[in-house]
């Protein structure tokens, strides 16, 4: 089941980085990892990717992936750059202090009551 991207960040109370506008997204699953190779080959359109990589070339992952967003776990911060390069991308970045396996079983309980 489908959730709004607003709805994920509200429950979870997610900090948003950029792209305010862009929380009606559907979400239609996640990923979680840190190798961006892996989650080139793995993750799917739609997904939230869920990572502690904060440096820009997640935002080209995502957005070549078409991720509903990047959700950075562990209190991890995005740098200036990869904040400029998703407002330019339209890639909404999310933060979290929770560790990427809270956020990941919060998210799939909310998909999956």
């Amino acid at each position: 089941m489908a959730v709004e991207l607003e709805k994920i960040v509200e429950e979870l109370n997610l900090g948003v980085r950029c792209c305010k506008d862009r929380l009606s997204r559907p979400v239609s699953g996640g990923y979680v990892g840190d190798l961006l190779s892996d989650v080139m080959a793995n993750s799917r359109e739609g997904d939230v990717w869920i990572t502690r990589q904060i440096h820009p070339n997640t935002v080209a992952v995502a957005s070549l992936k078409e991720h509903a967003a990047v959700i950075f776990v562990n209190g991890s911060e995005p740098t200036a750059e990869t904040v400029s390069r998703a407002e330019q991308e339209g890639v909404p970045l999310l933060v979290s202090s929770m560790p990427g396996f809270e956020v990941a079983g919060r998210i799939y309980k909310m998909m999956n009551p």
